[in-house]
């Protein structure tokens, strides 16, 4: 039977300690590595639950003494002569060999209010670590890895669909780069994780995801775009996640085509606007934790930046697909 997913934490489900994506439970760690008894514990009877053989398989495999090795991807280099699609896609190579994180617990806690220096602390520690991902581990991570390509702007892009009365989030690491556009990300499913570096529109791009969608009987509901992402790796700025904020299922094509165009201009205008200074080098150590400290900036609210469709024409709905219960997890 199909099963497909790609699911990531919406910013106001952080705080739960357990999340859901399409009604399917999954747990963050926030203990660090390496992973405490407890949430140890919690991930085999995850296994359990959602695993064919259940508790019988946790139990073989907790006793096994001759399992493989599994293999540590390393961190792509490139030879200088190497073009920005070609390190785009050895990136992207490196993602999906430490593979998608089906193990109910995700590794690395990842907070969307911290300061981008704190969360390429983070994407640090995955590189040592190699554990797999999910994909808004894999926008950190893709960030981290393309700071020292200035030639290459990223944005962060989410999507939210409906499936058979469930609601699924999912997260890529969209790039621009020579007058193109493309995408770095991990996903259960390949259609919905990397896009080369060939659209010649934002508005492109999102009907390849949208279309990736429907390919999975997916609605695809909502889109939220970001601003351009410093490529300063100790900057104190904030990753702004949903500078645009569009419900898909509610513009015609040439609205949706109009808001994607404005949105193209505001990352243009940000390119030329002065990045705030990074901190002092005793204030950068300070900050390496990904734990908020008490002198962490307070995170902006920048409402009235986001544009949102909201008021836009309303279109009929239609129906999901009822598949007697089924969820198929994109």
């Amino acid at each position: 039977m199909l099963r497909a997913t790609a699911g990531s934490v919406d910013e106001e489900d952080e705080g739960e300690e357990e999340l859901r994506d399409g009604g399917v439970p999954f747990f963050v760690n926030r203990g660090g590595l390496p992973v405490d008894e407890e949430t140890w514990e919690r991930m085999w009877r995850h296994v359990a639950r959602v695993h064919p053989g259940g508790e019988a398989f946790g139990k073989e495999m907790r006793g096994a003494a001759d399992l493989p090795k599994i293999p540590v991807p390393s961190v792509p280099t490139y030879q200088p002569t190497a073009v920005i699609p070609q390190r785009l896609e050895a990136i992207q190579k490196y993602i999906r060999e430490l593979q998608y994180n089906h193990t109910g617990t995700q590794f690395y806690e990842i907070k969307k209010s911290r300061p981008l220096t704190a969360l390429m602390d983070i994407a640090k520690e995955m590189t040592r670590e190699a554990l797999p991902i999910k994909c808004l581990e894999a926008v950190i991570l893709g960030i981290y890895l393309t700071n020292n390509m200035p030639g290459v702007e990223r944005f962060p892009l989410s999507f939210k669909s409906q499936f058979s009365g469930n609601y699924f989030h999912h997260i890529v690491l969209g790039v621009h780069s020579g007058g193109r556009f493309g995408a770095l990300g991990m996903s259960r499913r390949e259609e919905l994780m990397f896009k080369p570096l060939e659209f010649k529109t934002l508005m492109d791009l999102v009907q390849e995801y949208e279309g990736a969608y429907r390919g999975y009987w997916h609605s695809l509901r909502k889109v939220k775009i970001g601003q351009y992402v410093s490529h300063d790796a100790h900057s104190v700025e904030q990753i702004e996640w949903k500078h645009s904020i569009l419900d898909v299922d509610k513009l015609s094509k040439e609205e949706l085509r109009r808001e994607l165009e404005r949105h193209t201009r505001d990352m243009r205008l940000k390119i030329g606007k002065p990045a705030p200074p990074s901190p002092t080098k005793d204030r950068r150590n300070s900050m390496g934790s990904p734990l908020r400290g008490p002198n962490s900036p307070v995170r902006r609210i920048s409402r009235v930046e986001r544009r949102s469709s909201a008021e836009k024409k309303v279109l009929e709905q239609k129906p999901s697909r009822d598949m007697n219960g089924y969820q198929i997890r994109v």
